[in-house]
Parts: C-alpha cells; sequence; structure tokens
C-alpha cells in the first residue's frame, strides 16, 4: 500500500491522511500524524530495502517528531511489521554527551525504540561524539560506515533512508547556516563548532546526506513556517535546501 497519495478531498487537511501540497512534500493535520507516516514511510523503505538488499540501512536524526515515531515503531502496532534482525540503525548527527544525557540523539532513539524491538545490539551504529577526541571519533565512524555500507559511484556511503529535521533557521543534520556547508569535500563525517551554541557536534556530511536513496525530512511547527515556505520555493540558500530528498512531511 503506497501511504503517501492518499489524498484529502476536501482544501483541508482531514487525520489519518496526507495531502501532497507540492512534488515530494506533503502536509498532515497534526503532528502525532507526521510521526505516524513518518513511521509506515520506515516499513515501507524497509521492507523494499531487505527484498532487494537484504538489509535496511537507516539514519535517524533527533527531535520531538522522531521521538513520536520511535515509540510508534516500538509499539504493538507497528513492531512485529519490521524485520529488525536485518535493520542496521545509524545517526545523522549527534551532541557531544553522553548516551544518557536528555540531549542525546542516540539515548533518545534508545529509550524510546531499540530497548523495545528485537533488533541485534551490533547492527546499532551510535556516533561516539562525547569522546575527548571529538574528530578521532568522527574517523571512527567513518570507518563503522565503510564497513557496513556500499558506495555510491563518488566513493560516498549509500543510506537507504535519512530522516533529517529542519531548524527554524533553515538548518538539518548538525549543519548551521554561516557554518562550513559544502559538497566540496571527501570527508563523511564531520565536527563542526555550532558558534551560537558554543560546543562542537558531530554530522553525517552533505555528500553523504545527497547520496542516500532516500531523504525524508521531518518539519512541525508554526515557528519553522518560513523556512518550510523556503524549503518548498528553494529560493535562499541554507544548509536544509542544499539537501537533495525525496519526501518532505509537515504538520
Amino acid at each position: 500500500m503506497n501511504y503517501w497519495r492518499a489524498m484529502a478531498d476536501t482544501g483541508g487537511i482531514r487525520k489519518g491522511v496526507s495531502q501532497e501540497i507540492l512534488p515530494g512534500v506533503y502536509a498532515y493535520a497534526d503532528p502525532a500524524e507526521v510521526a505516524r507516516g513518518a513511521a509506515r514511510l520506515f516499513i515501507d523503505y524497509a521492507w523494499q530495502s531487505i527484498a532487494k538488499d537484504g538489509k535496511f540501512a537507516v539514519a535517524l536524526s533527533g527531535g520531538i517528531t522522531p521521538r513520536q515515531m520511535f515509540g510508534l515503531l516500538a509499539s504493538d502496532e507497528f513492531r512485529g511489521q519490521v524485520d529488525w534482525a536485518k535493520v542496521h540503525v545509524f545517526w545523522s548527527d549527534e551532541r557531544a554527551v553522553p548516551p544518557t544525557n536528555a540531549e542525546s540523539n542516540y539515548g533518545v532513539a534508545r529509550r524510546e525504540m531499540l530497548i523495545r524491538v528485537p533488533i541485534p545490539e551490533s547492527n546499532v551504529h551510535r556516533m561516539e561524539a562525547e569522546k575527548p577526541n571529538i574528530g578521532r571519533a568522527a574517523h571512527e565512524y567513518e570507518e563503522v560506515l565503510r564497513k557496513s555500507l556500499d558506495l555510491d559511484d563518488h566513493g560516498f556511503p549509500r543510506f537507504h533512508l535519512i530522516y533529517l529535521g529542519m531548524g527554524k533557521d533553515g538548518h538539518t543534520a548538525s549543519l548551521f547556516p554561516g557554518g562550513r556547508v559544502t559538497r566540496q569535500t571527501s570527508r563523511w563525517v564531520s565536527t563542526p563548532m555550532v558558534t551560537k551554541l558554543n560546543m562542537r557536534r558531530m554530522t553525517l556530511t552533505l555528500p553523504v546526506l545527497d547520496a542516500a536513496m532516500r531523504v525524508v525530512f521531518l518539519v512541525v511547527g508554526s515557528d519553522k513556517a518560513e523556512s518550510c515556505a523556503l524549503y518548498c520555493r528553494k529560493s535562499a540558500t541554507l544548509p536544509c535546501l542544499l539537501s537533495s530528498y525525496s519526501h518532505a512531511i509537515s504538520g
């Protein structure tokens, strides 16, 4: 079943039904429906990828909407629809905090989903951004990707699916406006300094985001309306606009 072509009969968006407002951009009635749609997409692409390649390599993001998606995927309704033994989980970015910290993207996914589904521990590949030498940790994560993923024609790792968010300033993953965001890099993982936060983060680079078979942006909240509008029009140079995408889901 294709969950992404269900359209509303009227100008409004009914609960449980998405509306394609632009090619590849789908709107839902509320944040809960965005999370449900994202969970359905996870299941659809997991089955497609496993059938084709024998595994499903997905990079997760942080934020409230992914947290809701994690809870749904671990629920009785969804958990049994995924062949978890063939799912390999990675992250698009991570804060420089321990995995037990409430701000850890990995920590959220672990609490809300990973400990509640039958995924092998060896299939969970977290960014160890809390290490004292975060630059070395980024190189180590590149080696994890090298051992786990196939490469595209340009030598970059190919995820089956990457989930991304969008900040109200237009940042995605840990690629922020004003930072060095470029396709002209051979690095797979970088550790940019986020000036306004005065801290480094670990993030997949733009060429890796572009190399993915599918990229899905999850955008929720009126405070992101301006960035979302620019995204839809591709009318500004923001990190979220530089990345290729398959779907954008808003609510």
